[in-house]
């Protein structure tokens, strides 16, 4: 006896091959797109609290806060403080997506007209922030150490963005995606500094100047070899 039709052909429908789904795609190579977004969704979260607080400075200076000894400086120069705050939040919210390497090669027009914004929203809140660095009076609490900190790194993200630039205008896909990495991570800082800094205070209390100085350098450090990981792991090594 067969189980066979006369055809030929075996009388039950039978589940799709290994490996395919049932528009003939490859299940092993299909991306989930949930997982795709746990990247994205997780540097957003990350980003949260420095754009919450951006807001909430944006806010003070339209609605015409009382002026304190902490705030005093934004109110006097509004300018760098508020082209700083919009660059910042554009760059690090639209940034985000950049990593949800599904949706980017579904979309490639997206991603470059996306980086198109990203470029000049970045520099603008890097060059914004050196001058804040150079110009505003400081804060309590801020020394010197903490100012050579924020001119370093913000140089080194304005930097980073020129030759990420620089090198997709030469078709240098690999070099492009390990400065942009790189310039994202130093551009995500503060997230990675709030998260320092709260764990320091639940443990140990209020830092001090240097300590505090430390922390918020150690915030950049760490967004730094987390990039340095990515951009190993991918392959994707500069080119000058």
């Amino acid at each position: 006896m067969t189980d066979e039709s006369p055809a030929g052909r075996l009388p039950f429908p039978q589940p799709p091959r290994a490996g395919r789904l049932k528009d003939g795609r490859s299940g092993a190579t299909a991306p989930s797109s949930r997982a795709g977004w746990l990247v994205p969704a997780a540097l957003i979260v990350l980003g949260a609290v420095p754009v919450v607080a951006g807001a909430v400075r944006l806010t003070e200076l339209a609605g015409g806060a009382a002026i304190t000894p902490e705030n005093g400086r934004f109110f006097a120069a509004p300018l760098p403080v508020v082209l700083h705050i919009i660059g910042a939040c554009v760059y690090s919210v639209l940034g985000a997506f950049q990593f949800a390497a599904g949706f980017r090669r579904r979309r490639p027009r997206w991603h470059r007209v996306a980086g198109r914004l990203l470029v000049p929203c970045g520099l603008l809140a890097a060059l914004a922030g050196l001058w804040m660095s150079l110009f505003y009076p400081r804060p309590a609490g801020d020394g010197e150490l903490l100012a050579g900190f924020r001119l370093v790194f913000g140089a080194a993200m304005v930097l980073s963005l020129a030759l990420g630039f620089a090198a997709i205008r030469r078709r240098d896909v690999a070099g492009h995606r390990a400065w942009m990495v790189r310039g994202y991570a130093i551009g995500l800082g503060a997230g990675t500094q709030a998260v320092v800094l709260a764990l320091w205070f639940l443990a140990i209390g209020t830092p001090g100047e240097i300590a505090r100085a430390l922390l918020l350098g150690g915030g950049w450090v760490i967004n730094l070899a987390v990039a340095e990981w990515i951009i190993q792991r991918r392959g994707a090594r500069p080119s000058f």
